[in-house]
């Protein structure tokens, strides 16, 4: 057993995207581009850039983004180029020529921030195509338009009935029973609805969060006074804290806090403000509901200063609930059949480290939290990259169960009553989950690549090199330049002096040849001087005999 364990944990066997492009480069260093055009590099960049936008507007963290961006540049042969992530802007750079240096630059800006996994994946499948070499720039363009101009995958009512599975998990995770589990659904059905038709009408997504928190509130007043009136009781804040956690799955708490473990501060604070900002506007939201609530005379019940300790017998319940609401959340935010399968096998592993296993042997409420996240972000990467699924996927829904939405709701009343400690006390509760659950998550997917990393290669060192401009450089560059000048010039005054004595040699030989020639001038042979002189012959005596 302890073999086949070793063998499933080998680095051999798929492994993810981002993984290859932070270990090792492209398999070829032959550019399909004239790496001197700056067209031609500023188009390559321009590929880079619009795969990290998508990649930013579904929540990756900008380390991630920037070695994928890194990736898809390096493959087309710019193996230098520097990547700048502030937020939702993307910034590529880079340095191209030999003995003179020119800057090119890209500049984009990240506009939809809305989550859809469906172009995620889509976009990670491009990734891996251009390192394989087997997608020219023309191509990767052309996929990357369609993939701006597609439609989601499935539709809206869909994505609608993903939110609703999500809110009547939620209701049962919670401690509800099916009635609670319908009401839910409803109310996560009725607040996704209204924050669609809001979307198509441009309406900035911080009103979007203030309406849903009052519209969490209408379903739990409602059904409050008429199960009063009926004789029955109901918990109107398990209603309200579904809905709460379902306009918290949209926002990018953690995802901010990821990006603030991983190193990127500034987007992280920016991130950051944002998910608090909207998180007011939810409490806000809330707060108008119960207000008008008690202006109709529907007051609502106080609530528990600390949620129940799960217990044996509901361990298998809120575990089921738990592994429903994150396929749920899978299924809403667009992404495909397979993930959503290792997303719910993701969340189910998390749930019963938290409640089979933490909460009963008396571990505290943090510290179970943050295994649990431990658990889903090791889980949920060795399972992505068995299946090829981005990583982002099964880590952002596997925790989307154990969001502090109770909490928010608590720290919440206690304030409007007027209990300021302890309603300070479960907001920083709710913001230390949060904590616990970014920081497990990016712990257990480090563990999760260094168990099915490849190993570090990198052979491109000099080409980076090449990329850089120093003073150096420059001087090396001027120097090698003159001395090459200085060697054409006597080049050039060699080939000449050749030249030269070539001409006279062959201006003193016609000369010689036209001396040596014999003219004959009036019968009289005229003989060269240089020619010598040789007396006649004498001839023979000869008389005729008699």
């Amino acid at each position: 057993m302890l073999k086949n364990l070793r063998e499933a944990l080998r680095s051999s066997g798929p492994v993810a995207t981002i993984d290859q492009a932070r270990t090792s480069p492209p398999p070829s260093v032959l550019a399909p581009v004239d790496l001197t055009d700056p067209a031609q590099v500023a188009a390559v960049m321009t590929i880079g850039a619009r795969v990290g936008e998508i990649l930013i507007a579904n929540g990756t963290t900008s380390s991630d983004a920037k070695a994928q961006i890194h990736a898809v540049t390096s493959s087309y042969g710019l193996h230098y180029c520097h990547v700048d992530i502030t937020l939702n802007t993307i910034t590529v750079n880079s340095l191209i020529g030999t003995a003179r240096k020119q800057p090119v630059g890209v500049f984009r800006v990240v506009s939809d921030m809305s989550e859809n996994y469906s172009k995620l994946q889509e976009v990670d499948r491009l990734i891996r195509s251009i390192r394989a070499g087997a997608t020219p720039p023309e191509m990767a363009e052309k996929i990357l338009d369609d993939l701006y101009n597609a439609k989601p995958p499935y539709p809206l009512w869909v994505s609608i009935a993903g939110w609703s599975i999500m809110g009547a998990a939620i209701s049962i995770l919670l401690g509800g029973d099916w009635f609670m589990s319908v009401l839910g659904a409803f109310t996560a059905a009725l607040i996704t609805s209204i924050n669609a038709w809001l979307g198509k009408k441009e309406l900035p997504y911080f009103y979007h969060c203030v309406l849903g928190g009052f519209v969490a509130t209408v379903p739990a007043t409602l059904f409050y006074t008429l199960a009063a009136r009926a004789g029955t009781t109901i918990v109107p804040s398990q209603v309200i804290a579904t809905g709460i956690v379902v306009l918290l799955a949209g926002l990018t708490l953690v995802q901010s806090l990821q990006d603030g473990v991983t190193g990127s501060p500034v987007t992280a604070s920016g991130r950051f403000f944002a998910a608090l900002l909207n998180t007011g506007a939810i409490v806000a939201g809330v707060a108008i509901g119960i207000q008008v609530a008690d202006l109709f005379g529907a007051g609502l019940p106080p609530i528990e200063t600390q949620p129940p300790t799960p217990t044996y017998s509901s361990a298998a319940v809120r575990i089921f609930g738990g592994t429903a609401a994150a396929a749920g959340f899978a299924l809403a935010v667009y992404a495909e059949r397979r993930a959503i399968v290792v997303t719910a096998v993701t969340a189910f592993i998390g749930g019963f480290a938290y409640y089979a296993v933490l909460i009963p042997f008396g571990s505290g409420r943090l510290f179970a939290t943050a295994i649990c996240a431990v658990m889903v972000g090791l889980a949920g990467g060795l399972l992505a990259r068995r299946f090829l699924i981005a990583p982002l996927i099964t880590a952002v829904a596997g925790v989307t169960p154990f969001l502090p939405g109770s909490g928010v709701y608590r720290s919440m009343y206690a304030l409007l009553n007027e209990q300021t400690v302890l309603g300070l006390n479960n907001l920083f509760l709710a913001i230390g989950t949060c904590l616990a659950l970014a920081g497990g998550v990016v712990l257990g997917e480090w563990f999760a690549r260094r168990l099915r990393r490849p190993q570090l290669f990198n052979p491109y060192r000099a080409f980076r090199a090449a990329g850089r401009v120093t003073f150096q450089q420059i001087r090396r560059a001027e120097q090698a330049a003159s001395r090459r000048l200085s060697e054409q010039a006597a080049r050039n005054l060699a080939k000449n002096q050749a030249k030269n004595q070539a001409k006279i040699q062959a201006k003193t030989q016609s000369k010689n040849q036209s001396k040596g020639q014999t003219e004959t001038h009036t019968g009289v042979q005229f003989k060269s001087k240089s020619e010598p002189k040789t007396e006649p012959k004498a001839q023979p005596d000869v008389r005729p005999t008699d």
